[in-house]
């Protein structure tokens, strides 16, 4: 997933990362979009957004042998049958949108019209939305607050374990 780096500004990031290239927070936010990452509550609105459906097992977000949490009853039973039927899932546009051009919470379809899911968030050409993992091999599509319709592509990111891809 790369690496995020706070220092002072009169620091200097090689000097700490030899390695280490600057880049602007809209190249980070992209860049956690490509990557199916979610981040704060644009990406995980709270009351909307579980644990499991959040792919926040594949980054050891969730524990299973805690104590008590809030959800742990639903989070728990969902892992034990082993069947999460939405995840959230990197999304590539067919032409970039404005930050403005899509609502979040904004239904993702299919080409026959049923509801596949919902938008989360975005940057240009990329994004994540929450989408049924049945209807991610069909074309989909949002619409923008303008009422342009906007095909997306989700795919599966590398890093998620085998079993899930």
């Amino acid at each position: 997933m790369g690496w995020r780096l706070i220092i002072q500004k009169e620091d200097v990031a090689q000097d700490v990362v030899p390695t280490a290239q600057v880049r602007s927070a809209k190249d980070y936010h992209k860049h956690r979009y490509q990557k199916g990452i979610p981040e704060g509550v644009k990406d995980l609105p709270p009351g909307v957004a579980l644990p499991l459906e959040s792919n926040l097992t594949f980054m050891n977000g969730v524990s299973f042998t805690k104590g008590c949490y809030i959800g742990q009853e639903l989070t728990a039973r969902t892992q034990h049958m082993g069947v999460i039927r939405k995840r959230l899932f990197p999304i590539r546009f067919s032409a970039p949108v404005t930050a403005e051009g899509i609502s979040a919470g904004a239904t993702v379809l299919t080409e026959s019209g049923k509801q596949a899911g919902k938008y989360r968030a975005g940057e240009d050409d990329v994004g994540i939305a929450l989408l049924q993992s049945e209807k991610i091999k069909v074309p989909l599509y949002i619409k923008t607050s303008q009422g342009h319709q906007v095909n997306i592509i989700p795919s599966v990111p590398d890093w998620w374990p085998k079993a899930n891809k």
